[in-house]
């Protein structure tokens, strides 16, 4: 049974793995129908878990898409259907689980949910995102800059703005897939300096730049994300937008980097904050591969938990 948890929990040659596997998948559904399932059935018979404690427009639309085109079926459950670790231990609540679904996606807040129900489940568990890191989105941001440009080892990725938990992914995929990452925002929204020390660690290449325009030269790749969550009070994201605004991703800023520089953004976005209508519609973007490729990287993910 292979959970997938966080990226530099799972093997370097594993990663490939699923990396190689979610392009196949892809080239394999070329002019097909959205609607039709995939030539082989290989989640037939089998059920997954698609659990939101927290909400989700692509997570929860890719993942559910993603099971049924491979024969499976979804059972969607909200945070106010479950109720996690409230009346019922999330320790029990995975073992039950675990009698009735063959895998279990969660969309939680705290890492510490995840990893309590990883532990107890005999299942295997996916991580559709915490507050601290969100592994999916960073195998299909890989997958899409692959598809346009080759292979990312020895390239450069600019991270603009707050070091969330995109960001942490991003430092968590460093060392495997062997880009160099530049780091560009406030130092107090850097990302946690675990986060940073692991991937040294691992032999990555981990760079502060704290100017956005110096950062982006020779970058290969530049992604942002939004400035403030959805559960921020109105005082922190003022307090955030402060801080921030030298790192919006602009026609200007683009100018500075390669004219094959691609931008990456995982949505939603607010437009005219961390970036520009002109950059996000513009001949840098992929956002909207980016958001495909989400449905590609879970399926082949899927199937490497399952083992089918």
């Amino acid at each position: 049974m292979s959970h997938f948890l966080d990226i530099h929990k799972t093997d370097d040659a594993e990663l490939r793995k699923i990396m190689e596997a979610a392009h196949a998948m892809k080239a394999a559904r070329a002019g097909r129908p959205k609607g039709a399932t995939d030539d082989d059935h290989p989640l037939a018979g089998r059920i997954v878990a698609l659990v939101f404690e927290k909400p989700s427009t692509r997570t929860r639309v890719s993942f559910d898409v993603g099971v049924r085109q491979m024969g499976g079926q979804t059972l969607v459950l909200s945070g106010q259907d479950m109720q996690l670790g409230h009346g019922e231990t999330i320790a029990d609540t995975a073992r039950v689980l675990s009698r009735y679904v063959d895998l279990i996606m969660l969309r939680t807040f705290r890492e510490d949910t995840l990893l309590e129900l990883a532990e107890h489940a005999t299942v295997p568990v996916i991580n559709g995102l915490t507050d601290r890191t969100h592994p999916c989105q960073i195998m299909a941001d890989i997958m899409t800059f692959e598809e346009h440009r080759g292979p990312i080892a020895g390239k450069k990725v600019v991270w603009a703005g707050d070091g969330n938990n995109v960001c942490a992914s991003f430092l968590h995929a460093a060392a495997p897939f062997g880009f160099e990452l530049t780091i560009s925002g406030p130092e107090q929204l850097d990302p946690e300096p675990e986060f940073v020390q692991g991937a040294r660690a691992q032999g990555a290449s981990v760079t502060f730049d704290r100017n956005l325009e110096t950062a982006v030269a020779g970058a290969d790749l530049i992604v942002a994300d939004t400035w403030v969550s959805m559960h921020d009070a109105a005082s922190t994201r003022e307090r955030r937008h402060n801080l921030l605004r030298p790192y919006q991703v602009n026609e200007d800023l683009m100018a500075l980097a390669k004219p094959e520089t691609l931008f990456m953004h995982c949505l939603p976005a607010h437009r005219e904050e961390e970036v520009t209508s002109a950059v996000m519609d513009g001949p840098h973007s992929v956002i909207f591969d980016e958001a495909e490729n989400r449905l590609h990287a879970q399926k082949a993910i899927l199937r490497w938990c399952l083992g089918v």
